[in-house]
Formats: structure tokens, C-alpha cells, sequence
């Protein structure tokens, strides 16, 4: 089509079958089909937005192999949960056990300090404050650490170590307590601190009436107001006034012994009392049937009287 040439559109209605004719050059024919596809253009970018607003993003499926990572990388995660769990409760238990372990210690250190302080075993040998002296070369300063399994076989160690000792020290308390004891209630010794022998057990003459009569004990002479001790561990049985004894201590020392202090000026004990070896009953004076400051002393076992210096005399254990 030429440019000078003419387009002509034929409209027909519907009316009465009349016809109109347009006639369109050339410049308008262009300008129509410009418009024609600016409007096609239009309509097919809102339709492509309008289907990009409606459809959903696929999302690509997760394939096998992932999957199998990832339940995997699940159970590792429970299996370190149960293990961390499982070492928390390992040391929460050797914790007890230390504790326990400790407490031990402590009371074999108690029964050690006793036999220092008894005198069985030299202080400067066994200090139990300090810890006991260790050392030595060693090949190399790297070593390996211990682990659970190997701490907890050296704790069992330890504990069975440390009750072999517990039962050995025990039993060693035992015989030193028994024989701390048997010491104590050794009947031996003179029942003063100073004073001299003025009248010995038997027969003599009797101070007041010059006859031939029995002394069933010895009289130690002193000070007035020196001590009178009691020659062994026991229980005062009594402690007060007797006819002829003036004022009396008497001690019960066990398996039937019994051993009496008569004309003490001033009594120092009450009946029920446990006394030690050495320790101060009364009072040195001359009260009851007595001609001046000492001490009468019996000796009775199993009710009979006898010699008080054969315990006097009786060498110390």
C-alpha cells in the first residue's frame, strides 16, 4: 500500500441493511496498528503478573540423602544428651564416695592423735596435721590422665585400703584402751605425795590402850593438809564420817578390790564419783581415833584385809 493511497471501512447496521463507508489513510492505519499492539502488549504483562500473584512457589523436595544426614545428626544429639547425663551421674557418685572417703580419714587421724597423745607412737614420727611426705624422679613431666573406669578402680582401692586400716586401728584402740585401763585400775603406789611409813599392818600395840591389838591397814605420817591420792581408777563407794576412821574416802576399784583413806581433815570427793590414778581424794588431818596428821590406809579384796604394802611396794606397769 502506497502512502497517497486510501483505506476505506465499510460500517453496515443493523437497521435497515444501510452501509457507511470511512475512508483511512495511511498515517491512521499505522497509528491503529501501534495501538493495536501496545494494547495486546498491555494485556499480556497483566495476565503474566496476575499468574505470578495466584500460583504458589514449588518448593524442590528434599531428597533421601538429606534426610538420612539429618536423622542421623538427631541421634547423635540424644546419644551425647544420654552420655553427658550419664558422666554427671559417674561424678555425682565418686563425689559421695570422696565425701564418705573423707569423713573416714578424719576419724583414723582422731585415733592417730589418741596414740600420740598416749604416747604409743612418737609425735615427731607421726605428725597426723600434715600430710605424709611424697616424691620422687619421673621419667617425663607429660603424663596421661586417669580415666573414669581407672579413678573408680583406685577409689575401690583406697576404700578397701583405708578399712583394712579403720579395722587394724580399731582393734589396736581396743588392747591400748584395755590396757590403759588395767593401768589405771592397778592397785599400786603410796596414797600420799610426801610423808613417811609410822605404822605397819599385823599386830602391835594399841597407841591409846598400849595392848596387843590388830591393825588391819598402814599409817602414813605427813603434813596437815597434804594430799591424800587415790592409788588407782575407781568409783567412791563413801565419803563421810566413821567411827574410829574419823572422815573416810573409800574406793571400789573393781573385781572385789577396795581400798579405804580414814582421818582426812577435809574430803574432796562424793560417793558416786569416778576418780583416776593420782587423783586428789582428801585432805591429810587427825580426825577420829587418831593421835596426829596421817592417813590409814586399807587394801580389802573380796571383803578381807590385806597388807597395803604389797601394793605399796608393787612395781608400776
Amino acid at each position: 500500500m502506497k502512502p497517497e493511497d486510501d483505506m476505506n471501512i465499510i460500517f453496515v447496521g443493523k437497521r435497515h441493511g444501510k452501509s457507511r463507508a470511512v475512508s483511512i489513510n495511511g498515517p491512521i492505519a499505522v497509528g491503529l496498528v501501534f495501538f493495536v499492539t501496545v494494547l495486546l502488549v498491555l494485556a499480556g504483562w497483566s495476565g503474566y503478573q496476575v499468574a505470578l500473584g495466584q500460583v504458589e512457589p514449588i518448593e524442590p523436595e528434599e531428597s533421601e540423602l538429606v534426610a538420612e544426614w539429618r536423622s542421623k545428626l538427631k541421634q547423635q544429639k540424644n546419644e551425647l544428651a544420654q552420655l553427658e547425663q550419664n558422666v554427671q551421674q559417674q561424678v555425682d557418685a565418686l563425689t559421695l564416695r570422696l565425701g564418705e572417703m573423707q569423713g573416714r580419714l578424719l576419724r583414723l587421724d582422731a585415733l592417730g592423735q589418741r596414740f600420740v597423745e598416749s604416747g604409743l607412737v612418737a609425735s615427731d614420727e607421726f605428725d597426723f596435721d600434715q600430710p605424709a611426705a611424697v616424691g620422687g624422679p619421673e621419667d617425663s613431666l607429660d603424663g596421661d590422665s586417669y580415666t573414669a573406669p581407672e579413678l573408680t578402680s583406685m577409689i575401690d582401692q583406697l576404700a578397701k585400703r583405708i578399712e583394712d586400716r579403720e579395722q587394724q586401728l580399731r582393734m589396736l584402740d581396743m588392747v591400748t584402751s584395755r590396757q590403759k585401763l588395767e593401768k589405771e585400775l592397778y592397785v599400786q603406789g603410796r596414797p600420799i605425795t610426801w610423808g613417811w611409813l609410822s605404822s605397819k599392818y599385823g599386830y602391835r600395840s594399841d597407841p591409846f590402850t598400849g595392848k596387843r591389838t590388830w591393825h588391819a591397814g598402814v599409817d602414813l605420817a605427813g603434813k596437815d593438809g597434804s594430799d591424800i591420792i587415790s592409788v588407782a581408777a575407781g568409783v567412791v563407794t563413801y565419803a563421810d564420817e566413821r567411827y574410829g576412821y574419823g572422815n573416810l574416802v573409800e574406793v571400789d576399784h573393781g573385781d572385789g578390790l577396795l581400798t579405804r583413806y580414814a582421818h582426812a581433815k577435809t574430803i574432796k570427793v562424793n560417793v558416786g564419783d569416778v576418780v583416776q590414778k593420782g587423783q586428789v581424794l582428801a585432805l591429810m588431818g587427825s580426825t577420829g581415833r587418831s593421835t596426829g596428821p596421817h592417813v590409814h590406809f586399807e587394801v580389802i579384796r573380796n571383803g578381807k584385809s590385806e597388807n597395803p604394802e604389797t601394793y605399796i611396794k608393787r612395781a608400776s606397769r
